[in-house]
């Protein structure tokens, strides 16, 4: 914890050993609470970055950082309050010792940018705070982290690993943990990501204003649902690269593409209220493109249906873009569907995260989209199939068309398969649009892109 730009991201990224937590000269980079994995002399840590804390200051995003790190802070078994040892003690640094003294919790003081040998001895000023166990730290480079860390295990006993109700019997047990399904939560920004974060985990987990660009990093909680274990991902918005101007913003949406690449399934979020636009396209081609499976789903369906917008108090150009939007379900979906054509395969739904109606129906479509992404083909069934398919019905130039062997799926998630064929010819996207929507007639794969290969036979 500590207050903005002291360097609480950088400690936490040391710690964890990789760069989860975006970080920059900018203040206020960080909001929302980040939690990492680390491992210090054998024994596992959980680390929680927090945002930076003013305690006094009152507008909404401060607020809701101040309240979002109240929360680690209940959680937490110790905490290591940040200071910047090349400033002065500043109010705030004095206001949040005092509070932090208070919770009676195992407490620890990094004084951070310590980078030479005669800059640590400017640490010994910051006992001023009250915090006896004072630390000289570089988060930047590394120095005095393993000091503190050890301090950090000596103060905290360690939890024992024990089984109530069972006898050791040296059998292995037979329950495994079922796989964990990734799922990233995808949109321009403002559609209402963080608000079916929170929703879906039944959390006030992320931050959530009506300011574009709340969520900068990339927060995760896992939901078990069922005996299925789901991690939910909420990415910065995506924006257009002429619409980032800050330094942060800008990590943000990489980190964002970045995350969306480690996901199994992509939560497409489309504001009703707006309909489907460029930028939703674009990043819906981002999935797509990258293998990952898709659900549509179509946020604040309720401010369509209830006419919030009534003609005369709405201006000429709400009128023209409500005029293109229809109240009607099945009229709405086709005009998605019509603007993102290359997500045929994925399905869709109308929502409201904020009164949470219809996001029941998320979870039990995840598992079958999963169950999808997952699913294999012996060779004998692909062979069989390919032996019904009737291929003149393909609408492919004859100096396109291959003899195809034989059919085998190589690999899952996202599915992938191989044609075995009489040349090596790099098969027409009409071919292999025909193929795929063959595939998907017999053996399914709702949700998830089909990858096609092809392979000249020896």
């Amino acid at each position: 914890m500590g207050r903005p730009n002291v360097g609480k991201s950088t400690l936490f990224n040391r710690i964890v050993g990789s760069r989860r937590a975006i970080v920059g000269d900018e203040p206020g980079i960080t909001r929302d609470r980040l939690y990492g994995e680390a491992e210090w002399r054998g024994r596992e840590l959980r680390i929680v970055d927090t945002g930076g804390i003013i305690p006094e200051d009152k507008d909404l995003i401060p607020a809701e950082i101040f309240r979002q790190a109240k929360v680690a802070l209940q959680e937490a078994a110790g905490i290591i309050l940040v200071v910047d040892g090349r400033s002065e003690i500043a109010a705030p640094d004095l206001e949040l010792a005092r509070l932090l003294i208070r919770g009676g919790k195992p407490l620890f003081l990094a004084v951070n940018k310590m980078d030479t040998d005669k800059q640590q001895s400017l640490a010994e000023e910051f006992y001023r705070l009250g915090i006896k166990k004072l630390f000289p730290v570089s988060a930047e480079n590394g120095t005095g982290v393993d000091d503190l860390l050890d301090a950090v295990l000596e103060a905290l006993p360690q939890e024992r690993q024990t089984t109530e109700g069972t006898e050791d019997t040296g059998e292995t047990p037979e329950t495994a943990e079922p796989p964990e399904t990734r799922v990233a939560i995808i949109g321009h920004p403002n559609v209402g990501k963080s608000t079916l974060l929170n929703r879906l985990t039944g959390t006030s987990r992320a931050i959530v204003s009506p300011i574009p660009g709340t969520t900068r990093d990339a927060i995760d909680e896992l939901v078990v649902r069922d005996g299925q274990r789901f991690r939910f991902i909420d990415t910065a918005g995506i924006r257009r690269k002429g619409k980032t101007h800050l330094m942060a913003e800008k990590l943000s949406v990489v980190m964002a593409r970045k995350h969306l690449e480690a996901a199994d399934i992509a939560l497409l979020v489309i504001d009703a209220t707006e309909g489907v636009n460029a930028l939703d396209a674009t990043i819906a081609g981002y999935a797509h493109e990258s293998g990952r499976s898709v659900i549509i789903v179509v946020n604040k369906w309720d401010l369509v249906i209830s006419g919030q917008r009534r003609a005369g108090r709405e201006s000429k150009a709400e009128r023209i873009r409500d005029s293109k939007r229809p109240a009607d379900r099945a009229a709405y979906e086709q005009r998605v569907r019509y603007a993102l054509k290359f997500l045929n395969y994925a399905p869709l739904l109308f929502i409201s995260a904020e009164t949470g109606k219809d996001t029941e129906r998320i979870f039990p479509l995840l598992e079958e989209v999963a169950a999808e992404r997952r699913k294999r083909i012996s060779t004998a069934e692909m062979n069989r199939f390919l032996k019904q398919v009737d291929f003149d019905r393909a609408s492919v130039p004859a100096s396109h068309r291959v003899r195809i062997y034989y059919m085998t799926q190589a690999s899952v998630s996202p599915p992938t398969f191989v044609l075995f064929t009489d040349r090596k010819v790099k098969l027409h996207f009409s071919y292999q649009r025909f193929i795929e929507n063959q595939i998907r007639r017999a053996f399914g794969f709702m949700g998830t892109p089909i990858w096609i290969k092809s392979r000249a036979s020896d």
